[in-house]
């Protein structure tokens, strides 16, 4: 571990704002990187922000979220280090056609006033859901979504949310949920169960957030030695190959400290200094 790391976090205290088993995956990589000792908050409601299946809604965005459960598991453990993760699940944002987890981690640090994000995005995902009216096809549905591993949710309608039974995770409870529910409403809504506790490919894509984040606090300032050295501004103009004009692709990433404002660029973050001419809105119009 880097000396400055451990001068900042080494021995600290640090709670994990979660409900749905977010330590065992978070946890141990934060203890070895950074040192702490890891704190699961009692009687954390994490719900109360909004939940995946649509009962309570998130009145925030992601980012906002996540540090109003930080400051919340703070306040509850007495802890001044915190960690909480945000998940968000749909289309992809540039292939449309496949599902993503959007996956954002807030790192709050109230003793020397710092916050470090990371954020993943992922096609490694199960997300889906629909509306069922024969077994046989739910227990299609079932098998793609790697059912038992990962559980999943049952509810009368995709909106509806005043008759829903979660965590299903085996083949009879399923079953007798399904014809429970069928006999009721004539008709099934089956979705994965996006809760970290109950998915485990949402699990591995925290696990990558998780990684990325350490990699950023591992980031000196190099005026002030304060961890998280992140981008701040992401610039684009690289050059197209052909003609020389400036692409909308990425030029440089301009990295600020949060403590001294320190700046530094960086060109070429993505190992090119010039690019295709088919991405140039003057050869390629």
């Amino acid at each position: 571990m880097n000396d400055k790391i451990r001068q900042y976090f080494a021995g600290r205290k640090l709670v994990i704002a979660t409900m749905h088993g977010k330590e065992a995956t978070i946890g141990p990589i934060l203890t070895r990187e950074l040192g702490v000792e890891i704190v699961v908050p009692e009687h954390f409601n994490t719900d109360t922000y909004g939940t995946f299946s649509g009962e309570i809604e998130r009145i925030v965005d992601p980012v906002e979220a996540g540090r109003i459960k930080c400051i919340a598991a703070c306040e509850l453990t007495g802890c001044d280090l915190a960690i909480a993760s945000e998940g968000s699940f749909g289309p992809h944002p540039t292939m449309f056609f496949a599902a993503a987890d959007d996956e954002i981690l807030v790192f709050v640090d109230l003793k020397n006033k710092l916050e470090i994000k990371a954020r993943v995005i992922s096609r490694d995902t199960n997300f889906a859901g629909d509306l069922f009216t024969d077994w046989p096809e739910t227990k299609k549905f079932a098998e793609a979504s790697s059912f038992p591993s990962h559980s999943l949710i049952v509810r009368k309608s995709k909106n509806g949310n005043e008759d829903i039974v979660k965590g299903i995770s085996s083949w009879d409870s399923l079953q007798d949920t399904f014809e429970v529910f069928f006999r009721k409403y004539g008709a099934v809504f089956v979705e994965t169960d996006m809760r970290a506790m109950h998915n485990p490919t949402r699990q591995r894509v925290i696990h990558e957030a998780t990684t990325k984040l350490v990699k950023t606090i591992h980031n000196i300032c190099p005026n002030c030695s304060l961890p998280g050295f992140d981008v701040k501004t992401v610039r684009v103009g690289l050059p197209c190959k052909m003609c020389g004009s400036p692409t909308r692709s990425t030029y440089s990433f301009v990295y600020e400290c949060q403590k001294c404002e320190h700046r530094a660029e960086i060109k070429y973050p993505n190992g090119q200094e010039y690019e295709d001419p088919m991405y140039c809105d003057y050869c390629n119009p």
